[in-house]
């Protein structure tokens, strides 16, 4: 089916709920690819939500919008999805249009890659096929012209800190990692370890993850420096601070972060939280051989490398796989 010769493709955006970053990889294709999705964040059902995804039976009815409402026909011509709970749902709306639509899975879907027509899957994942395209990282929706326009929007907030200025992103627990205020304390340790050596001013960024009682310990532990931290209330700030950067500091949970931080081509610094797991461990190990992100240290440094910059690549594939 060329879709290039229809009037314009209809899409769904399908991710867990919560997953920002997740949902911001699928959004972010989904605008490069010209198209204008339709977001559904979802929610596995009991018991579908404790299976894995091969042993989902009836799938569509083992998820829920962010309406409480299942997915229901017309199926769109394309769907962008990523997350434990849209794989086997996805396959089966592939399946059920007779294969009019054309689904692209980002992430390991934790089945073959024969129930979609192309899976976007990042290195550390592991994950092989013939209609698999592999990444370094994940996917995003940063772009040159994004961070110049946020970065003019939002300079005057941050104008009276001093330079070179660091701007920290920080996540939240999970299943992998663990932030607690204790570890916002030692993170402020080492920020202002920089703050007195090196003279720093320092821009905050808490994530949708974050824990109130860590937004909370953030707050007072950096009231005494020269720092900026997002009151989560006004608009978002997240381009913009990577955009002013000098360098950026990213908590070791978000894959997402830390690749979307790469983009920018300044010296990235992993601060490592409590925890991990094996596909975490590979996605770091990686960035740092490739020389994108160094562990967070004493020494405050600049380097190069090239600028982690897959999407336009992915984009020409996809375009080209599914005639678009």
């Amino acid at each position: 089916m060329n879709l290039s010769s229809m009037k314009k493709p209809t899409c769904w955006v399908i991710f867990d709920a919560g997953k920002v970053g997740t949902g911001n990889q699928c959004i972010g294709l989904a605008e490069a690819l010209g198209l204008e999705p339709k977001v559904f964040e979802i929610t596995a059902r009991f018991p579908w939500k404790y299976l894995i995804p091969q042993m989902w039976f009836n799938s569509i009815k083992g998820i829920v919008d962010q309406n409480g409402q299942f997915l229901q026909p017309p199926w769109p011509d394309v769907i962008i999805a990523a997350g434990r709970a849209s794989a086997a749902p996805v396959a089966a709306i592939r399946k059920l249009s007779g294969g009019k639509t054309k689904a692209i899975q980002l992430q390991s879907p934790m089945m073959s890659s024969k129930h979609f027509d192309i899976v976007v899957a990042p290195q550390h994942d592991l994950y092989y096929g013939a209609n698999v395209l592999q990444t370094k990282g994940a996917l995003h929706r940063v772009t040159r012209e994004r961070l110049a326009n946020e970065a003019e929007r939002v300079k005057d907030t941050l104008v009276h800190l001093p330079r070179p200025l660091v701007t920290v992103l920080i996540g939240g627990t999970n299943r992998r990692y663990s932030l607690t205020p204790a570890v916002v304390q030692d993170l402020k340790k080492k920020l202002k370890h920089w703050v007195d050596t090196y003279g720093v001013g320092i821009a905050i960024l808490p994530s949708r993850r974050t824990e109130l009682e860590n937004r909370d310990e953030l707050v007072e532990a950096f009231k005494d420096m020269p720092a900026v931290i997002w009151d989560s209330k006004s608009e978002n700030p997240y381009f913009g601070y990577l955009g002013l950067a000098d360098f950026i500091v990213v908590t070791s949970d978000s894959v997402s972060m830390a690749s979307e931080a790469c983009f920018t081509g300044k010296p990235v610094y992993i601060y490592h939280l409590p925890g991990g797991a094996a596909i975490s461990a590979r996605f770091h190990k990686l960035f740092e051989k490739e020389g994108y992100t160094r562990p967070m240290g004493k020494s405050l440094e600049s380097w190069e490398y090239p600028v982690l910059d897959q999407f336009s690549e992915v984009v020409t594939e996809v375009k080209k796989r599914l005639k678009l």
